[in-house]
Order: C-alpha cells, then structure tokens, then sequence
C-alpha cells in the first residue's frame, strides 16, 4: 500500500499529475490545506514570540500543528475513501455505486468544514499581529480558501453524478452556502491583513 503523505513533494506531485493514480482532486485538496495549515502554523508561533505568553495564543500555536497533522492524514484517507467506489464501478453495481459515491466525498467535505476553523482561526490571530505576520496571514487565507474551494467543486462534480435529485440539491445548496460564508471571512481577513500593513 503506497503511502501518499510520505512521497516528498516532487513525488506527491508526479503522482497527482497522473490520470490512473488513485490520488486525486481529494488529496490535491487535502495537501494544499496543509500547506494552508503551516503557514497558519507559522503565524501562530511567531505571534507567540513576540508577545507575552498567555492561553489565547499558545492555544493557537497547539491547534494549529493540530491542523497542519490532520491535514497531511487526510491526504490518505481521500484514497481509502474513494476505494469502495472504485470497487463498485468494477462491478457495475449501480446502488453500491451510489452508496460509495456519497461516502467518496467525505474527506473533501472534511477538508472544507476545518478550512472554515483555518479561516477562523487566521482571523482571530490577527488581532495581535504585527505587518510581516498579518502578510503571513493573508496567504494562508488564499491557501485555506483555494484548497476548499478545490474540495467543494470536488463534492459538486461528485453530487452531480447522482440520480438522486434531493442528493444533488442538498449538496449544491450547502456548498453555496458554505463557499459564501468562507468568502465574506476571507475578503474580511484580507481587508484587516491590508489595514495592518498600512498602519505600520
């Protein structure tokens, strides 16, 4: 069993820029929220530096390194996810096709919900960093909010494929809201981001 999360990035990307490789849009997804995740990491840890140390922000430096682990798993578990669908195909089995098709989003739909907590995370770690952390923490909002993006058009390609006509308008609807509710979060962290630039 090959383990994607080891392949260093050459590797990783190699394997993602293959057609027949069982990593997909999932784990492209998942390894672009880790990197989302590090560069929140790093944010989070530098803010810890250069201010006196207290709870609020030594939560983040934990939950953050949380997040980044969690993500870099992921990248496999989109694999496993989508191993009972791949199974199904083979055999033609349209309503295990279908059962395995709603379980193969479950990894993207993960990656989305915690790069809304990346989001939330970024914006609240503002409130205490100076102008090189606050650019910090813009572009590990671009990363958060592309890497869901990426996995929410995953989902919506993946819903669309269903007979199942409340299935796809249950996944589509909540999709929209989600990716709305993240934007208006992430036009706010860029917008604060550029007014902590400009203060200094």
């Amino acid at each position: 069993i090959e383990i994607y999360r080891e392949l260093s990035a050459d590797e990783l990307t190699k394997k993602l820029s293959t057609p027949d490789s069982k990593a997909g849009a999932g784990s492209a997804a998942a390894a672009s929220a880790a990197i989302a995740a590090s560069m929140l990491a790093r944010a989070a840890q530098s803010v810890c530096q250069k201010n006196e140390a207290n709870d609020k922000i030594e939560w983040f430096v934990r939950n953050t390194e949380i997040l980044r682990d969690y993500m870099v798993k992921l990248i496999d578990e989109d694999v496993k996810c989508h191993g009972p669908l791949r199974r199904a195909v083979k055999e033609g089995n349209e309503r295990r096709i279908e059962a395995a098709r709603q379980s193969a989003v479950s990894i993207c739909l993960e990656i989305i919900n915690m790069m809304g907590k990346a989001l939330e995370m970024t914006e609240k770690l503002l409130e205490w960093a100076d102008s090189e952390e606050a650019a910090e923490l813009a572009e590990s909002a671009d990363l958060a909010y592309g890497a869901s993006l990426a996995a929410g058009r995953h989902v919506l390609y993946m819903s669309r494929l269903s007979p199942d006509d409340t299935y796809r308008y249950v996944m589509h609807r909540e999709n929209e809201l989600t990716m709305a509710e993240q934007q208006t979060r992430y036009a706010g962290i860029l917008e604060k981001a550029a007014g902590e630039k400009d203060k200094r």
